[in-house]
Parts: C-alpha cells; sequence; structure tokens
C-alpha cells in the first residue's frame, strides 16, 4: 500500500511512503529483503506514537495474532503470543482462564509486541515483571534472535529496543510466565477498594477497567496515546524539601528515590482540562493529552513542551514524555 494512512490513536493523519501488512515470518523476511537499506518502521496500534510528519519509509503492520501454551508444571504456565495480537485481548484469555500476573494491565490499548519495547506498565505491575523472552527477526538480515528477560534490559517504560537496537529488531513474539495461584498486586491507587469479594484475575481485571474508564478517554472515541508523561522519580532530599511545602503530595518508594505522579505535578500547574491550539489536557486525568479534534502534531508537541516546562519552573522537576515522537 502506498500513501497509505497510518493507524495512530492520536488519529493524526499521517502517511507512511510504503505501508504493508504480514501474517508470518517467512512474508516479514519477503519484505524485508523488497525493502532492504529503506527506513523501516514496525507499528502495532500506534498507540504510543505521536507522527509529528508523514513517515518517508516503510511502516510494517503485524497480522501474527496467535497465542499457544507452550510449557507449564505445578505453580506456572508459558504462554507464547505474537506481536500483533491485542494484548488486552490476550488479557483477557488469561483472567478467563485463572492465570495471575497480567490482570493489572487490562484496557492498555496495543499489541503484544509494543508492550515488550515500551514495557508497559500500571498498578503496580510492568510487563518485565511476567516477560521471559522477547523473540525477533533482525531488520537488517532477517535472522532470528532471542533475548532473555535480562537481555531486554528493561526499565521504566524503556527497553533495549528502545536504545541501542533501536530500529535494528522486530518482535515476532513474547513469551510470558503466569503464576497458577497469584498474590494480587492492589497497593497502586484505589485499587483495593475497587475490587470486590475474594480478588481473581477476573475480578481485578474489571477493578482496573472500570478506573480507567472512569478518568481515561476511549481512544475510539477521543484522540489520545493513554499516558503521555512518565511519571518522576525524585531524590528523597528533594522529595522531603516538596513535602515541606505540599504536605499531601502524593508519592510512591521507587528505585533510586520517589515516584512522584506526574498528573498532580501537572495540576498543580493549572493545566487540567486547559487547551493549546486543538490539543488538550484531559480534564478527568491531566497525564492524557488529547486531540480535541482538529489538532496537528504540533499542537501536541507545542502542549507537552509547555507542561514540561511549567512543572520545572514550578516544581524544578523534569517530566519526560512516554510517548514516542516520529
Amino acid at each position: 500500500m502506498v500513501n497509505s494512512y497510518i493507524p495512530n490513536t492520536f488519529r493524526m493523519p499521517v502517511k507512511a511512503r510504503v505501508m504493508a501488512e504480514y501474517n508470518s515470518l517467512s512474508e516479514l523476511r519477503e519484505l524485508l529483503a523488497d525493502h532492504h537499506g529503506e527506513p523501516i518502521l514496525p507499528v502495532g496500534e500506534g498507540s504510543n506514537l505521536l507522527f509529528t510528519h508523514d513517515y518517508e519509509g516503510v511502516v510494517l503492520i503485524s497480522r501474527m495474532v496467535r497465542a499457544r501454551a507452550l510449557d507449564e508444571d505445578k505453580d506456572s504456565v508459558l504462554i507464547e503470543a505474537e506481536a500483533g495480537l491485542k494484548m488486552d485481548t490476550l488479557i483477557e484469555q488469561l483472567c478467563d482462564m485463572g492465570l495471575w500476573g497480567m490482570e493489572n494491565l487490562s484496557h492498555i490499548p496495543g499489541t503484544v509486541g509494543a508492550s515488550a519495547v515500551q514495557n508497559v506498565g500500571a498498578y503496580g505491575v510492568e510487563a518485565k515483571d511476567v516477560i521471559v523472552r522477547v523473540n525477533t527477526l533482525s531488520i537488517a538480515d532477517g535472522t532470528e534472535r532471542v533475548f532473555t528477560n535480562e537481555e531486554c534490559q528493561f526499565g521504566y517504560r524503556d527497553s533495549i529496543f528502545k536504545n541501542e537496537l533501536h530500529g535494528r529488531y522486530i518482535v515476532t513474539s513474547v513469551v510470558f510466565r503466569l503464576q497458577k495461584d497469584g498474590e494480587p498486586r492492589l497497593d497502586y491507587g484505589n485499587l483495593r477498594t475497587a475490587v470486590h469479594g475474594v480478588p481473581t484475575p477476573s475480578s481485578i481485571r474489571e477493578a482496573v477497567i472500570a478506573i480507567r474508564r472512569q478518568k481515561l478517554p476511549e481512544v475510539t472515541e477521543l484522540g489520545s496515546a493513554g499516558s503521555f508523561f512518565k511519571n518522576p522519580v525524585i531524590s528523597s532530599e528533594q522529595f522531603l524539601a516538596l513535602q515541606m511545602q505540599y504536605p499531601d503530595i502524593p508519592h510512591y518508594d521507587a528505585l533510586g528515590g520517589i515516584k512522584v505522579p506526574a498528573a498532580w505535578l501537572i495540576e498543580q500547574c493549572g493545566w487540567k482540562g486547559k487547551s493549546l491550539g486543538g490539543a488538550r489536557c484531559y480534564e478527568k486525568q491531566p497525564l492524557v493529552l488529547v486531540n480535541a479534534g482538529n489538532a496537528t502534531p504540533d499542537d501536541i508537541v507545542n502542549l507537552a513542551t509547555a507542561i514540561c516546562r511549567d512543572v520545572k519552573t514550578k516544581f524544578n522537576i523534569t517530566i519526560s514524555p512516554e510517548v514516542n515522537y516520529i
């Protein structure tokens, strides 16, 4: 498909010079060979991307959507899911099976492949917590390579695929380990009070979906990429100084310091519900930037830049986008 519109949840009318879908590894290899040396961009649902202009290259979209059990023992089950499968579809299936580990990640838009690249997370759980290995194909020569969890170098909304190996591999499938008897993770936000009765994977999933629907726009109804900013981690010393000035500042213990919700910082700067051009800081959750109907990529970028500037000025805290600019 030439000059085709690229799928993206911001609903930006951006085109790729070439866009192609594949249903198997052999088809993917053929496409890579046909377009050898050209810019290649793998895209799932475009749920964590902001296209700032048309893409002068080849967009590849996986239609590989199968999932299967590889192995199990008395405690756990290994599940391999292909990269094109919607992450939430997989999680729904796993919860119906009574398997624990991914229920807190329910209702996040995007595909299995993107979840590994981005290390998606919500309500105290990240994809890295359940990923065993990531199967990939080299863009340069079509060879397969398997990355262990450790080799993926997962970080907060981060992985090796966003850094030193950016643009070098395409995720083809991900292997997850799910638990048969898991421990509920309910300490983040108001999740514990939202779960009714004895917690099960399905009941936690239902609670997560209900909470997300209350404060996040459905990407099918309002263009957005979900949470736009990462929650910053600051030093204990900086946090204590802020707490003296703002006694009710929300916070969580985190690796390397104290995590402060970016949504709270943004709201304190007065951006909640405000617009800049056709972009708006969502009135129910300031962590989300939305296309109010006629936003350009520059509108989104300018709004994000203004918010980051004001947070830095008011709190001396740097917040950065979780969304990838293309």
